[in-house]
């Protein structure tokens, strides 16, 4: 009954929160600017939709999905005192002065202020984040619809159907998520043909650090890879397919084992790596044959990390299906298809997204951890409902 009063009061502290700038505290402006400048995307004129503001207003379309692209504008407006001399109402763009701002704008302004965003938000010691001193992280993909324009369908492709192709093209989306606040700290943008193992080739080695601990699911599983990953220093627990041989060369007391992974391609010039495997089952389960899972992990002290433990966090990995729930449907609401009409918007959109659920992320982590509460205890729905009914009047994108 404590934690649930808690939970309550840390989502009125939600609303209180918001005074402080909710999108503007991600991104000030004057990380925007200087992004621009870098990029060569600053306004080189006084123009009725000056960059910075459509940086705002790309990252306001992910929490108003319903909303038709003037009334966000609106919305961004009634924020952003400077745009309109000090008039919430004096901006007046159509939607095609819309998409030409977001045009001129491109998709690598967005890139970048999320490569420079995107980060890890739990302290050490946060509630929930944390296994033994490490961050507890977690490596997956989606995949989303989008508009189902030619340029599009050339750029995005489509994923095969029972019958032919499904009715939308599709990006695919690779996000490395902190657990413990489902804030995405890194991710990449791809045509649905990428496969996620490339994706991931390109994202962990620059992203990953000596105090994380990244869980992964089986499809993700590769020598090279998992090489790459654990040259970075990060530990690594990743369930693994059962052909995978894995014969045990040494018992370990807590019932998980010793062996060694190879390249299979190169095995007698490449040196193995030994790993530890901990074979488990779960009792109960509905469906027969999947009840058996398999982890290996460079954790190779079973007392540093007991088998029954990392058998127990592994289930941890599926918080990262909550992130993608919340882009998918959260922040969506009833539109399924992203909104842009081209690759390069498409593009754009989704780093307002994936910047805007950051946004929202660290808003909440800010309202549990001082009542000592895992942020997983605040509801998502909640939150962006609080933020759009109170975004405009708190001027939370200040001048």
């Amino acid at each position: 009954m404590a934690r649930t009063r808690k939970a309550l009061a840390a989502q009125v502290d939600v609303a209180h929160l918001i005074s402080a700038g909710v999108l503007a505290g991600v991104c000030p402006r004057a990380l925007i600017e200087e992004v621009l400048a870098d990029t060569g995307k600053a306004s080189q004129r006084e123009r009725r939709l000056p960059a910075p503001a459509v940086v705002y207003y790309v990252m306001a379309l992910a929490l108003w999905r319903e909303a038709p692209l003037e009334e966000v504008l609106r919305v961004v407006c009634e924020g952003l005192q400077w745009l309109g001399g000090g008039e919430a109402g004096a901006v007046q763009a159509s939607k095609s002065a819309i998409s030409q701002a977001r045009t001129r704008l491109g998709p690598e302004v967005m890139r970048r202020l999320a490569e420079r965003v995107l980060r890890p938000l739990a302290a050490q010691g946060a509630p929930g984040a944390w296994y033994r001193g490490f961050r507890v992280m977690a490596l997956d993909g989606s995949c989303l619809d989008v508009a189902d324009e030619a340029a599009n369908a050339t750029f995005f492709g489509y994923p095969g159907a029972a019958r032919g192709e499904t009715a939308f093209p599709q990006a695919r989306v690779l996000g490395l998520v902190e657990c413990g606040t489902h804030a995405v700290v890194a991710a990449r943008l791809a045509p649905y043909s990428r496969s996620e193992q490339s994706l991931a080739a390109e994202l962990l080695p620059a992203q990953l650090t000596a105090d994380m601990l990244v869980l992964a699911d089986r499809n993700f599983y590769g020598f090279k890879l998992w090489q790459s990953a654990c040259a970075s220093g990060a530990k690594l627990a990743w369930r693994v397919k059962s052909s995978l041989g894995l014969p045990v060369q040494q018992a370990l007391p807590d019932g998980s084992y010793l062996s060694t992974v190879f390249d299979s391609a190169d095995r007698a010039r490449c040196p193995g790596q030994t790993v530890r495997v901990i074979d488990y089952a779960l009792q109960g389960l509905a469906t027969p044959g999947q009840d058996r899972y398999r982890l290996v992990t460079n954790l190779l002290d079973p007392q540093a990390a007991p088998a029954l433990e990392l058998a127990a966090l592994d289930h941890e990995r599926w918080e990262i299906e909550g992130v993608f729930d919340e882009f998918k449907t959260h922040l969506r609401g009833h539109s399924t298809v992203l909104r842009s009409k081209t690759p390069e918007l498409v593009q754009q959109e989704l780093w307002g997204l994936l910047l805007a659920h950051f946004a929202v992320r660290q808003l909440m982590a800010q309202a549990a951890w001082p009542r000592g509460l895992d942020p997983d205890r605040l509801s998502f729905t909640h939150a962006v409902r609080v933020i759009k009914r109170k975004m405009p009047q708190a001027a939370a994108v200040p001048p």
